[in-house]
């Protein structure tokens, strides 16, 4: 009789406890988890920072938190979760009465791009498995990976004589606005230079003379193309991988000389967007770091064709900077479209993507 009862009572209390927990262990818990830094580069190592507290006076015996992780992001040890396919993460929990749990995981960063992470499935329950319960957690934080910076010696990098007449022209490069007379036309001056007035009165073509500044102008033209002629589908990615790493080199080092930087792109920042990437022209650290934040978002996907990208550029009549048009190929018509430039008075180079590194030579 006594084992009777006592059956009947342990049979009571388990399925109490399971009810209680079914009607109260989603109350008061809360999860959030973030990246200890909001950038890094590509290769580089963070911390995924995990953080869940229970509220309430009804201890959790288990709490399980999925989510789905990008696979370029690698974490370095598997303690304690569960990886499958790469793509789904597991941590295990247990929560005393009003206590709270912070871990925190070593996270690879293996390629460019923007990582968000807006949502975790929490899965608890009693001790005995009885009663089980998820409850969806939502949050948002982003993590963006930068492309990696290449060493100046990397043969992927526009020749040195560019890089350096672009820091030469940092102290000596003549200003539009700072005309002192006039002199014979010379081949190769640009048209928007002659000053028609007094070639009139003196019966011979005469231009304007400009004056010296410290104010270079550098434009980088990326074409994510990765061969003439294609549509939505890119057939190499890695090679236009590189072509963001060499962009992002030459910003770099242009904006170190102090000389001022803009980037042009018929790729996207979304790939759900259908306009151009266009930063304008700045300088110094903090434009620097929208240009990383603009390649780091770069989606690898063609709004225009690179002929529409320049010709837009061609109609506004810029003058007077230094191009560099990054692509996978060249043809008779971006040829012309780099004479004409010329003509507008800008000097310009043409870097073609030829080698895609492997993975090894990035990460290390």
């Amino acid at each position: 009789m006594h084992l009777l009862w006592l059956i009947f009572f342990t049979g009571a209390i388990l399925l109490f406890q399971g009810w209680l927990y079914k009607k109260l262990g989603s109350l008061h818990i809360y999860y959030t988890r973030y990246f200890e830094r909001p950038a890094v580069f590509e290769g580089e190592e963070v911390r995924l920072i995990e953080h869940i507290a229970n509220r309430k006076l009804l201890p959790l015996p288990w709490v399980r938190v999925e989510s789905k992780i990008d696979s370029n992001l690698r974490f370095k040890k598997l303690f304690n979760l569960d990886i499958k396919h790469q793509q789904f993460h597991k941590s295990l929990f247990a929560l005393m009465p009003y206590t709270s749990v912070k871990r925190l995981h070593t996270v690879k960063c293996i390629r460019r791009g923007s990582y968000k992470l807006t949502s975790a499935a929490l899965s608890f329950g009693d001790l005995f498995g009885i009663s089980e319960k998820t409850k969806i957690s939502s949050f948002l934080t982003e993590l963006l990976v930068y492309p990696k910076l290449l060493p100046l010696s990397d043969p992927n990098l526009p020749s040195h004589s560019f890089l350096g007449d672009v820091a030469v022209r940092r102290w000596v490069v003549d200003d539009p606005f700072m005309v002192s007379g006039v002199r014979e036309y010379l081949a190769g001056d640009p048209l928007n230079r002659i000053n028609w007035k007094m070639s009139a009165k003196t019966m011979s073509l005469k231009v304007r003379n400009h004056d010296y500044s410290a104010d270079p102008k550098l434009v980088i033209y990326l074409n994510v193309e990765s061969e003439e002629g294609m549509w939505d589908s890119i057939t190499d990615p890695d090679l236009i991988e590189n072509g963001i790493r060499v962009a992002a080199t030459v910003a770099q080092h242009a904006i170190s000389q102090g000389i001022s930087v803009g980037f042009r792109s018929n790729g996207c920042i979304s790939e759900y967007e259908e306009n151009p990437v266009y930063v304008p022209l700045g300088s110094g650290f903090e434009h620097f770091e929208v240009i990383l934040q603009t390649l780091a978002r770069l989606a690898i996907k063609r709004t225009v064709t690179i002929y529409t990208l320049i010709e837009d550029d061609i109609q506004s009549r810029i003058t007077n900077q230094d191009l560099l048009l990054i692509s996978s190929y060249s043809n008779e018509r971006i040829a012309g479209q780099i004479e004409i430039l010329k003509q507008l008075g800008n000097s310009v180079e043409l870097l073609k993507l030829e080698t895609t590194l492997k993975e090894g030579e990035i990460y290390g």
